[in-house]
């Protein structure tokens, strides 16, 4: 078949990128449905393939290492090879067509313009070109920009294969500008989606995409009625020069508005109309010429904020516990896999036992491009059958029976079927086994879901009676006190860490190597040297007993279990070295005052109160326990999830096995492979959905799931203090600031440090047992730290909504936990 090297913009659309690049697409599909686009021509990328087959240059270029390019190399080539004179003939031909004179060459390369990846300034433009050859070297130069040192970096970073990447040239007639600029759809700082941005500066647009010139901004409304106004700066105009080329000369600065409200009426106009038409916001390039506007560019817009959010009451409540679970964006096999079918299945099932209905998970985490954009604080919804639910919670908590719930059958059950999934080995398997093991995980879970909704609800009743007893004898303030004793799988965890730590204060050797390596060089020492074993064998026994324990959040699959990284365990051991500062029995101290109270004195009595603790005690322990057994499915999970990462990157569909995660459950349940190697057709559906989202997510980077500053948007600061939040754990304690924000960093705590952290659980608990405080920017007073710190007898204060940005590494400060404030050392002296 012969290849089509030319051809009219207009007979290109959408379905093209592949012919004429992201950029000439858009602007043939543009021109087609009526838009004011100047008219052209595209050189195809049929015409940059045929240059690399006919001169050589496609040979030595694939002698250059693909994966590390030299840019002004491969540069070299392009104008050592030149143009064949057909090739160059037919260009000619085409801008003769166009009927000569003055045109714009734009790049359009077949990555560039896309949702997630604009590769916007990436390759080259060249403007005000009059006449054949400079044409047609114009058209060259473009293709040699597809191999500058910048363009390559950038495709570097979203992941776009060299050998993959084509490139097409748009040629089009040069409309010469008195005034030109950029627009967005939606208001790009924002993500207010009612707002359009429209930048404007004399001249060409050149000034405004490069740079070099402050152009106007004007905010308008979906009308174009203009919101707000700023004059620009008006330091540099670029015009066109007769015979080609441009100049560069200072402008003027002029307060007024340059465009007038019929211009930017009709601005307004073209972005709602593009955005209609290719169904999401644009980044438009636009020219003023002779009072008309012409359409230079449409591209989805990138790095979007999602759509501001405006929270009620509900969502602010419960908004700080979401956004501890939610610490990192999920990838698609996180939402459609373990979280829509293991975690939320569970939230919904025992919401559903009282009549409560909760949110599907798109509602929760609404996505764009496949990918999570947001996070929507959830509000339950009551039904009818809530009106029952204290009957129904009742019936249950007189039926299930706490102490009772690790003899009941379906939690034997459970163990039994997670020690099957742990000896299953996936590697032998079909790929429908591989998924069928992720499956039974996902069913095994729902076992601790039925727990849950029975036992429960004995954890309410204990704690309403509790406190009522307390309220009864003027003791309520030592409710949360009192329930943080409870053992537990956590508290157990944490003392076998400390086990740890004593083997290793005892053995010199491997104090100073503990004290003078990272977590990830100590792992290496541990698990090579023969004079180590011991502590290799211990480390690795509670690794079989806790190391199905998540690090970041018990919703992501993506993220690491304490077995998939036991560097992150021994950057827990390093921080327990040092001697546990001073801390008050919270706990003790409280039972004690209660059982000093006068009407304690009476054994009837005495013994209900106190065993309304135990009971309350007993509650509190099953919701964490559960919790902890909960992600005992997560390790098969995971291990069938790296099998299945590990036989798409042999079929070359992704390129690490961690991007296994890109894709959504139902996907990986779609592949087959007949008993042997995945299929060609395998690789041809999946590997764009996969780049396409791993740029999206790299688009979203910085952009937070929620902007916490909406849930304490109420919250005021007296003078004097630097963070306020929710008293969790009585006590004052001082110390040096130390900013832990992920699990990575533990090994950086020291000894009578203030821990400053944006989330806990409960793999952050042992750092516990050092810390003099606690500060952490979500959770409350039920939160995994919260109780923890209490355990401990330290201070802590949950969602100040801000900790970890304004306190300063090492700044001095005194905690509160009683009243729930950080002030600087020395304040109240």
């Amino acid at each position: 078949m012969k290849r089509r090297t030319t051809g009219p913009l207009a007979d290109f659309g959408s379905g093209d990128i592949a012919a004429a690049g992201g950029k000439g697409a858009a602007l043939g599909e543009l021109l087609r449905y009526g838009f004011p686009v100047p008219p052209g021509f595209v050189v195809t990328t049929d015409a940059y393939r045929l240059l690399l087959a006919e001169t050589g240059l496609g040979a030595a270029m694939d002698g250059m290492d693909q994966n590390m390019p030299d840019g002004g190399a491969l540069r070299a080539l392009f104008a050592r090879f030149g143009m064949p004179a057909a090739l160059r003939a037919e260009i000619v031909e085409a801008y003769r067509a166009l009927g000569g004179g003055a045109v714009a060459v734009r790049s359009s390369a077949t990555a560039e313009d896309l949702p997630g990846a604009a590769f916007a300034g990436q390759q080259d433009t060249f403007l005000n070109v009059v006449g054949e050859e400079a044409v047609a070297n114009a058209v060259a130069g473009c293709w040699a920009s597809l191999w500058t040192d910048r363009a390559i970096a950038y495709r570097r970073r979203q992941g776009t294969d060299p050998r993959e990447v084509a490139i097409a040239v748009v040629v089009q007639q040069m409309v010469p500008a008195d005034a030109a600029g950029v627009m967005f759809s939606a208001n790009p700082v924002t993500g207010e989606r009612g707002e359009i941005v429209v930048d404007a500066s004399p001249g060409l647009g050149e000034a405004v995409v490069s740079g070099r010139v402050t152009p106007e901004r004007y905010l308008l409304d979906r009308t174009g009625k203009i919101r707000s106004f700023v004059p620009g700066g008006g330091e540099v105009v670029i015009s066109p020069v007769a015979g080609g080329g441009t100049r560069e000369q200072a402008g003027s600065h002029s307060a007024a508005p340059s465009l007038a409200n019929d211009q930017l009426r009709e601005l307004a106009d073209l972005a709602r109309r593009a955005e209609e038409h290719f169904g999401r916001p644009q980044d438009i390039e636009w020219a003023l010429a002779g009072g008309r506007i012409h359409v230079l560019q449409s591209r989805p817009m990138t790095a979007l904020p999602p759509r501001p959010l405006r929270l009620n009451a509900v969502q602010r409540r419960v908004g700080p516990f979401f956004v501890e679970m939610f610490q990192e964006r999920p990838y698609p096999l996180d939402v459609s896999g373990w979280m829509e079918q293991g975690i939320l299945a569970m939230l919904h099932r025992m919401a559903g036992s009282v009549g409560v209905r909760f949110p599907k998970v798109e509602d929760l985490l609404p996505e764009e491009d496949g990918v999570v954009v947001q996070l929507v604080p959830p509000v339950p919804r009551l039904t009818v059958r809530t009106l029952a639910a204290p009957l129904t919670l009742a019936r249950r908590a007189r039926q299930f029976n706490m102490a009772d719930w690790r003899s009941d059958h379906r939690f034997i059950t459970f163990l039994e079927q997670v020690e099957r999934l742990d000896g299953r080995d996936s590697e032998p398997m079909r790929w429908s086994e591989v998924v069928g093991v992720a499956r039974e995980c996902f069913a095994t879970m729902q076992g601790i879901a039925e727990l849950r909704s029975s036992y429960l609800p004995g954890i309410f009743l204990p704690m309403l009676r509790l406190r009522l007893m307390l309220v009864l004898l003027g003791r309520l303030k030592l409710a949360s006190a009192l329930i943080a004793g409870a053992e537990t799988m956590t508290s157990r965890a944490n003392r076998a860490l400390e086990q740890l730590a004593a083997m290793v204060r005892a053995d010199p050797g491997l104090a100073g190597a503990f004290a003078s390596s990272d977590a990830p060089a100590l792992l290496q020492l541990v698990q090579q040297a023969p004079a180590h074993a011991p502590f290799r064998e211990a480390l690795a026994g509670f690794l079989r007993e806790y190391g199905n324990r998540e690090t970041v959040s018990v919703v992501l699959s993506s993220s690491p279990t304490w077995s998939d990284a036991p560097e992150l365990v021994l950057g827990l051991v390093k921080a327990l070295l040092g001697q546990r500062p001073r801390a008050a029995d919270q706990t003790g101290a409280a039972l004690a005052a209660l059982k000093r109270h006068p009407l304690l004195r009476f054994g009837p009595v005495r013994r209900q109160v106190l065993a309304a603790v135990d009971d309350a005690r007993a509650g509190m322990a099953f919701r964490e326990d559960s919790h902890f057994y909960a992600t005992k499915v997560i390790p098969p999970m995971r291990r069938a999830y790296r099998e299945l990462g590990r036989r798409l990157v042999a079929a070359g569909v992704i390129d690490d096995v961690r991007d296994v995660y890109h894709l959504r459950f139902e996907e990986l349940e779609a592949i087959t492979d007949d008993g042997g190697a995945l299929p060609p057709s395998v690789r041809q559906r999946c590997r764009p959905l996969v780049q396409a989202r791993a740029a999206k997510r790299r688009e979203l980077e910085g952009i937070a799931l929620l902007d916490t500053a909406l849930l304490f948007r109420n919250r005021r600061r007296a003078a004097g203090v630097l963070v306020s939040g929710t008293p969790a754990s009585r006590g004052r304690a001082e110390g040096p600031v130390r900013i832990i924000r992920g699990p990575e960093e533990f090994g950086r705590l020291r000894s009578g440090d203030v821990l400053v952290c944006p989330y806990t659980n409960p793999s952050w608990t042992p750092l516990f047992q050092r810390a003099a405080a606690v500060v952490v920017d979500m959770g409350g007073l039920g939160s995994h730290a919260a109780i923890v710190a209490r355990e401990y007898g330290i201070p802590a204060v949950m969602g100040t909504g801000s900790g970890t940005g304004i306190l300063a590494e090492g700044q001095r400060v005194v905690v509160d936990g009683s009243a729930g404030t950080v002030l600087p050392a020395g304040a109240d002296e």
